[in-house]
């Protein structure tokens, strides 16, 4: 084939998405850090220890938002590639109107019942009321980052990355602002307060997305039955990566107790320093799997598996990169990170620096099954997702981290977080191997990739020019030999993709997809091409859109990620 599919479209999207996405993901997730690095540095690295007894609370957060954010915006984006604009609409709204509600329970609940939380959080007398200081400016801020963050996730798929963006790089810029101005006066109290009020800044300021003439999301009325079907789909679709903070709550809980009984506070700062590597690679994990979720979640539903497939790979060498680098570096030198936080108190540096060495170890296979989790979620594959959710989780760092802990002390609880990642990524091989097997290839590879075998395939990519259009009109005619059907399909290819030439300059590339089943063949043209609406734009073009409506069953148009996708449906 002469225009055989290269996937630079693709490509060029994926590098779109990921670039601001990493970016965003840094700039979401700094706020931790910056406060942990800043308190190391005015109130002493042992006050790390009310930053890491405050976690689970973070981590609570993180289930909620991920929970609504994740599985609100995946069924949207399905929403849209199917053509169903109304249903989006619909779930884009209860998703923003429960988690603000959820978010202002969690504070209202929090600012009734600190002692409660606080006891909960730290098992030290001597912590605990440094623990309650923070946690009573901190839980304010529940309602407003829940709601920045879920907004967040639906305006990505209706391209408005620049302003998720600088979203979070404005709560964070703020936050290190403020951490430098209220620390030095109301200690730890000023870390929780600078995280709180850039948090209330960026969520007015992402909400200009609702002025902004280009978005296309809307708030609608939904019949309460309708909201509650919507709401029980959004917690399935989002279980398993909300899953992810519900269990590192529990796992924090369960081994902060562990360390404190076994190495007191100089255990307890240095299982900071690898929650803080963790967190530090994670920035980079978290970023590359949020430029796939909705790439993958739309080529997904509209059957591209191969478009599916190219970008499930593309994405595990790049984590595979960053898990590698960041292995080589910590467990090398592992003095990197508590230079960056200021660790000096020698009777804490000989725990730490060996803490850091073993646990640089997991991060390679925490990269690979986080990768895992997230792409099975926007394929729907939610039982593994869950299975593998749970395992990393909960199941095999617990036991493990008491077992290893009872014969090795405080090293066995490190390396039991190293094998918790290695025997996870044993069971997802496994898993897969076993399922490609008795699919009979119908699902293959590490990833499960779908091939679908009722359907015959051809797939092109053109330069946006009309010599090319013309000539794959009639490529594609000749490649058929009933020439009633070669006629309409290269009829309608040509000259829609001519129209969409017509009305737009400099156009890369464009994807053409070609799907045949027994009734009938699916066109599928994708490009990044304006907004168009036919019966409107075709008229005063010089091409033959009416001719095609009438040799054709269906046309549906949608545009996502700042990509427009046009289905044309011919029965046989």
């Amino acid at each position: 084939m002469t225009h055989e599919r290269n996937f630079r479209l693709l490509n060029k999207k994926f590098r779109e998405m990921f670039f601001p996405t990493l970016l965003a993901s840094i700039a979401g997730n700094f706020a931790i850090l910056v406060d942990a690095l800043i308190v190391s540095i005015l109130l002493g690295s042992l006050n790390l220890s009310v930053i890491q007894s405050i976690e689970p609370i973070a981590q609570f957060l993180n289930m909620i938002y991920w929970l609504i954010g994740f599985g609100g915006s995946i069924l949207a984006t399905t929403a849209r590639a199917r053509f169903d604009k109304d249903q989006a609409d619909s779930i884009f709204t209860i998703s923003l109107i429960s988690i603000t509600v959820i978010g202002l329970i969690i504070t209202v609940f929090g600012l009734l019942f600190p002692d409660f939380f606080t006891q909960i959080l730290c098992n030290s007398n001597e912590l605990r009321p440094l623990v309650k200081d923070y946690f009573l400016i901190f839980i304010i801020v529940s309602p407003f980052m829940c709601f920045m963050i879920v907004l967040a996730y639906f305006i990505k798929t209706d391209d408005f990355i620049p302003l998720q963006f600088k979203a979070f790089l404005m709560a964070n810029g703020l936050n290190v602002i403020g951490d430098l101005a209220f620390i030095p006066y109301l200690g730890i109290k000023g870390a929780a307060l600078a995280t709180t009020v850039s948090y209330i800044v960026a969520s007015i300021y992402i909400s200009t997305y609702f002025f902004n003439s280009k978005g296309t999301f809307r708030f609608v009325k939904v019949k309460l039955s309708k909201a509650l079907a919507y709401m029980k789909d959004i917690c399935k679709t989002g279980l398993s990566s909300c899953s992810i903070p519900l269990y590192q709550t529990i796992k924090l809980l369960v081994i902060n107790s562990l360390i404190l009984g076994i190495a007191g506070k100089v255990g307890l700062s240095a299982f900071n320093m690898c929650y803080n590597t963790q967190f530090l690679v994670g920035i980079f994990i978290f970023g590359t799997t949020q430029s796939i979720l909705p790439i993958i979640a739309v080529y997904f539903q509209e059957g591209d598996y191969n478009g599916v497939d190219y970008v499930a790979k593309k994405s595990l060498k790049i984590v595979l990169g960053f898990g590698i680098f960041f292995t080589l570096l910590f467990a090398i030198f592992p003095q990197t990170i508590l230079c960056l936080f200021s660790v000096s108190d020698p009777s804490a540096i000989p725990t730490a620096l060996n803490a850091v060495r073993i646990y640089a170890l997991s991060l390679l296979g925490y990269g690979i099954n986080f990768l895992y989790i997230f792409y099975s979620q926007s394929v729907q594959y939610n039982k593994i997702a869950n299975i593998v959710t749970i395992l990393e989780g909960l199941i095999f760092p617990i036991p493990l981290a008491y077992v290893f802990g009872h014969f090795w002390g405080i090293n066995g609880i490190w390396f039991s977080l190293v094998l918790t990642e290695i025997v996870t990524f044993i069971f997802i091989w496994l898993y897969s191997k076993y399922v490609t097997k008795k699919s009979n290839g119908q699902y293959s590879g590490f990833f499960l990739n779908y091939k679908d075998e009722e359907a015959s395939f051809m797939e092109f990519t053109i330069p946006g020019n009309k010599e090319d259009a013309i000539a794959l009109s009639k490529e594609i005619k000749d490649s058929y030999s009933n020439p009633n059907i070669s006629e309409e399909v290269s009829f309608a290819i040509g000259n829609l993709i001519i129209h969409i030439l017509d009305i737009n300059e400099g156009l890369d590339w464009i994807d053409i997809i070609i799907r045949e089943t027994n009734d009938a063949i699916f066109l599928s043209i994708k490009s990044e091409s304006v907004e168009f609406k036919y019966e409107e734009d075709f008229e005063g073009v010089k091409s033959d859109y009416f001719a095609i409506k009438d040799i054709v069953d269906n046309i549906e148009y949608s545009q996502i990620l700042g990509l427009n996708n046009t289905v044309i449906t011919i029965n046989k």
